[in-house]
């Protein structure tokens, strides 16, 4: 695991290299205040202070440089990313070229130094992998970018993991590993168990495979306090069972189980921060696989809540699972249920890679997340739960299907099939999240990505209060 806290400390004075930041706008003012040499070297270089470049200033004596960076009027959270991965390892500290700038968020120079060099040979990748350590003015905001920075590689090295390396049982210990860190408790129902326990759906999608599926339940923090449950969907590999996938869509499945990889990680900033909240985690894992045990198109599935489902495509597994897990989560009637899910590839086409989509079933809390997501920089778009797609969900000889005729709504008529196993009256939201970057920009490397995750800590900060000492 990168030590993020490495990377980013206090200022303490000390000798380090100056990286001044400019805006494409505020370049000729801050050029007229320079010496010729420097504006000499800037031009030599064509910079232009557009977003994600720099040109380096040499300085009087031997190894004593500088550097100019370009950065957008309203840096964003990865703002420093590309200048963090261009830099050669040592100590900087940030000046502005202008009066105007505040503090630039740092989050995006820790994560560009993160690799994923687990399979790599003698560890780390090829080029300079030394660290960049930025001295922040700052010393509130160390704990809080750190601390993100963690959640966030927690959710991409979980999903960057090959399913070989990561299946439900592996998945388990990895929550049993963070619940370890802070106090938690955690039970593991596990094969035959889940029948006898009532989670026949999570059963019916994992039985096909080699490794036993689990419900993963974890508990945290006082009884007396405000329930807050947290759910994601844990499926380690998705060959799409006896509805086979293509090949090319079967590529990434080792992501299906980003869903759980979120609410894990958001799970570890709630017992970090030790917020005053009763915590609840439920991570249904499973492999859905093939065999001549594999659930088939036509069985009709019993779920925890009493409701039949019967199975038109296999494909859509994620949200049977779920059924369970939020069936379990809806017992204790939380104040707050979130879930998260590689669900739809319909979410995908309408939204795209980058753009999580949301779902809630109250106006307050929609609202809350729409604007935790402006103020986190962590963008959702939200979806309806739009009630005249219901009867698509309709089945002949069973309660519901789990994938409508025609692939309409896609995205929509998943979130319906999961609002049915939601007990009313619980503020609940919805991630239809891809958890996957497919091409490299700063700071993000093509693989597992956190996206919702920064907008949903917000929610739960401004919902349930400050930390307790």
């Amino acid at each position: 695991m990168t030590d993020f806290a490495a990377l980013l400390i206090a200022d303490d004075g000390g000798a380090a290299t100056d990286v001044t930041l400019v805006t494409a706008a505020d370049l000729d003012g801050w050029l007229g205040q320079q010496g010729e040499r420097v504006r000499t070297l800037v031009a030599a270089q064509g910079f232009k202070a557009r977003p994600d470049t720099l040109a380096i200033l040499a300085g009087d004596n031997p190894g004593d440089w500088s550097a100019v960076a370009g950065i957008e009027a309203e840096p964003g959270v990865f703002a420093l990313a590309a200048l963090a991965a261009a830099l050669p390892a040592g100590r900087y500290r940030l000046r502005f070229g202008d009066g105007r700038h505040g503090a630039v968020p740092p989050l995006g120079w820790l994560l560009a130094q993160h690799r994923f060099d687990r399979y790599r040979q003698g560890g780390g990748a090829a080029g300079n992998t030394g660290p960049r350590v930025l001295l922040s003015r700052d010393p509130g905001s160390i704990g809080v970018a750190v601390r993100l920075a963690e959640a966030t590689a927690l959710v991409r090295d979980l999903v960057d993991t090959p399913a070989a390396d990561l299946g439900p049982g592996e998945l388990a210990e990895a929550v049993i590993a963070e619940a370890r860190r802070f106090g938690a408790k955690v039970e593991v129902i596990k094969g035959e168990a889940l029948l006898a326990q009532n989670f026949p759906a999570v059963h019916a999608v994992g039985r096909a495979a080699s490794r036993a599926p689990r419900l993963i339940d974890l508990h945290w923090g006082d009884a007396a306090h405000p329930r807050l449950t947290l759910v994601g969907k844990g499926v380690t590999f998705d060959s799409g069972g006896l509805n086979i996938k293509p090949g090319g869509s079967m590529a990434a499945m080792k992501k299906d189980m980003g869903g759980a990889a979120h609410a894990l990680a958001l799970a570890t900033l709630v017992m970090q921060a030790n917020l005053p909240v009763r915590l609840r985690l439920i991570i249904p894992a499973v492999e859905n696989s093939i065999s001549g045990d594999a659930m088939r198109p036509g069985d009709i599935l019993a779920t925890r809540a009493g409701k039949t489902v019967e199975v038109t495509n296999t494909d859509a597994e994620g949200r049977l699972i779920l059924a369970d897990a939020l069936a379990l989560a809806g017992e204790d009637k939380p104040e707050l249920l979130i879930d998260f899910a590689t669900l739809t590839g319909a979410a995908r086409v309408a939204l795209g890679p980058q753009l999580p989509a949301f779902f809630a079933n109250d106006e307050a809390l929609a609202a809350d997340f729409a604007a935790a997501a402006l103020a986190s920089g962590d963008p959702l778009w939200r979806l309806p739960l739009w009630p005249g797609y219901r009867d698509m969900l309709k089945s002949p000889i069973a309660d519901l299907n789990n994938s409508p005729d025609g692939g309409f709504a896609g995205a929509i008529t998943a979130a319906l099939f999961l609002e049915a196993f939601v007990p009313p009256g619980i503020p609940w939201a919805h991630f239809d999240t891809f958890a996957w970057t497919p091409a490299a920009r700063p700071g993000r490397p093509k693989g597992g990505e956190a996206l919702g995750l920064r907008a949903a800590w917000g929610v739960i900060q401004a919902r349930f209060g400050s930390a307790r000492a």
